[in-house]
């Protein structure tokens, strides 16, 4: 039943994660020499495109049904501390000298780029969610992994 949900939400999720790599490679700011080393680390493969952008809160998704369905998945919540839009990552301000969490979404920005792209990713991702929960899916779990070993 979980998978049907899929087609109703990805179209939602790749607007909304196009709009907010826009807002973050526009506003943000260029990996500093450590975190080009870890991108490097992580498996991306265009270190030169990803931005930070230091936010109090990582914006909510609208639809609100949308929005209602990531803060029951757990995916988005006021305590999200970082999030990849593909080449633009949201780190929460009170983690923004967190090396760990920096390096754990630049491993999801080596997946944007391995699975082809911000719709084939979120397929993905969202499936991962859907069925095995957050933070228990494949992705996330490389993602855990590749920051241990960047930051070991």
């Amino acid at each position: 039943m979980r998978h049907l949900l899929i087609p109703l939400i990805l179209p939602v999720a790749v607007g909304w994660v196009k709009k907010q790599e826009r807002r973050i490679l526009s506003a943000g700011v260029p990996l500093n020499r450590e975190q080009l080393r870890d991108a490097v680390a992580a498996g991306v493969k265009h270190v030169e495109r990803v931005r930070l952008l230091r936010v109090q809160t990582i914006p909510s998704v609208r639809p609100r049904a949308v929005n209602a369905l990531a803060l029951k998945l757990r995916l988005l919540s006021p305590h999200t501390a970082g999030l990849t839009a593909r080449y633009g990552i949201f780190i929460r301000q009170d983690f923004w000298n967190s090396r760990s969490l920096v390096a754990h979404e630049l491993a999801h920005t080596a997946q944007y780029e391995r699975l082809g792209g911000i719709k084939a990713f979120l397929r993905d991702y969202l499936s991962e969610c859907l069925v095995e929960g957050y933070p228990f899916g494949p992705l996330e779990a490389e993602a855990a992994k590749a920051a241990q070993q960047i930051c070991d």
